[in-house]
Parts: C-alpha cells; structure tokens; sequence
C-alpha cells in the first residue's frame, strides 16, 4: 500500500459496531481511531460513520453530542467519509422508522423492506453494480456481502452505485462527492469487504 496511513476518526456516539470497523481498517493497513468529541471529529482526515440499532435513535444520540453537525462540517471539507449500515441510513433525509428527520446529506428516504419477506434482512446477499466508485474498483458484480437491516434506501439515479434485492431492489451501496457508504456491514463480508476499506485507506492515505 502507498502512501502514510492517516488519522481515520470512526465515530462513537453509542450504537456503533465501532470496534468490529476499527479493526478490519487497522487490518488492511488503516489508523483507526474511535471520536466521541466533535472536536476529534475535525482533526481526523477522514470519517467512518458505524451504525446498529434504530434511525432515530441514532438521530437523537448523534445531535445530543453535537456530533451531527460535526458531520457536516467534516462533509464539507471533502476529506472522505463512510457510512456502514445505519451509518448509511442516517445520511438520507427520512425513513418509514422514525419522524425525527436524518442528516439530509445524501438525498431519499429509507422504506421498510416488503411485508412479503422476512425481517430483519440477515445474511449473505449480492450486489450489482450500478455505478463506478474506486473503492468498488475490481469487485465483480454479483459478490456477496453481509447485511443486517430492516429498512433501506431506495435506487437514486445518479447516486446509487449499487443494488441488492430483497423483497424489492434497494440502494446497497451510494456515493455523493467525498461520502460514500454501504447499506452491508463490510468488516463482517470476508475478503470482499476488507477490499472496500483497503481501497478507502489507500484513497485516505493518498489525500
């Protein structure tokens, strides 16, 4: 791997599977390390955003901490940024959930999976590819990744890179500017999982 492995702030604000995700970047060559404080927030170049649990609890936990407009700031900055599971959910403006209104920084809605199929959604399930993203670059369509979830995005033109079919096709994996984020938790998908945050560190160290 090129480049110096960079401060990579992967955020505690109590519903994360935090240390599952520091470790699998620590493995693939990343320097993790858990943020409570907004302040340790934006001083990191780049942010993992971990998520289990309930949307607007998330919601809640992150604003009671001032963690929710870390995120925008560290957003706009345009250093990296990655949403794993509900970490991915919190970035989208609502979801069926919950009324309180998420980060309305990717655009959509999470909807609960159909009726006609068993929830929560757990296990091994493909992805296609919709979208081209370098942290994507050299998966084949097709590969199977963990998922543990019982709402997701729809499929957004332009920002979903790509799709999973449950019960209906939804958004697995989305990327807008510098966030990107997957709906599968990547530290729990093998060797296909630590690919995507080999090539998030690389892309961090090489900022």
């Amino acid at each position: 791997m090129t480049g110096v492995p960079r401060s990579i702030a992967v955020l505690d604000y109590g519903m994360g599977n935090l240390h599952s995700v520091s470790r699998a970047i620590a493995k693939v060559g990343g320097n993790p390390h858990v943020a409570r404080e907004p302040g340790e927030v934006a001083g990191a170049d780049a942010l993992v955003i971990p998520g289990v649990g309930a949307f607007g609890a998330c919601v809640r936990a992150l604003t009671e901490r001032g963690l929710d407009r870390a995120i925008h700031d560290f957003v706009g900055t345009g250093r990296p940024v990655f949403g794993v599971c509900l970490g991915m959910q919190v970035l989208f403006k609502e979801s069926d959930e919950d009324p309180e209104e998420g980060l309305s920084i990717v655009p959509g809605r999470s909807r609960k999976l159909p009726p006609d199929v068993k929830v929560p959604h757990m296990g091994w399930n493909t992805v296609g590819w919709s979208g081209e993203h370098p942290y994507v670059a050299g998966i084949p369509g097709g590969t199977r990744f963990y998922f543990v979830h019982s709402y997701a995005p729809d499929v957004i033109e332009g920002t979903t890179v790509g799709i999973t079919d449950y019960g209906r096709a939804f958004s697995s994996v989305v990327a807008s500017d510098n966030v990107f984020a997957t709906q599968f938790h990547p530290e729990k998908s093998s060797d296909a999982g630590l690919q995507i945050y080999e090539s998030f560190v690389k892309a961090v160290s090489d900022t």
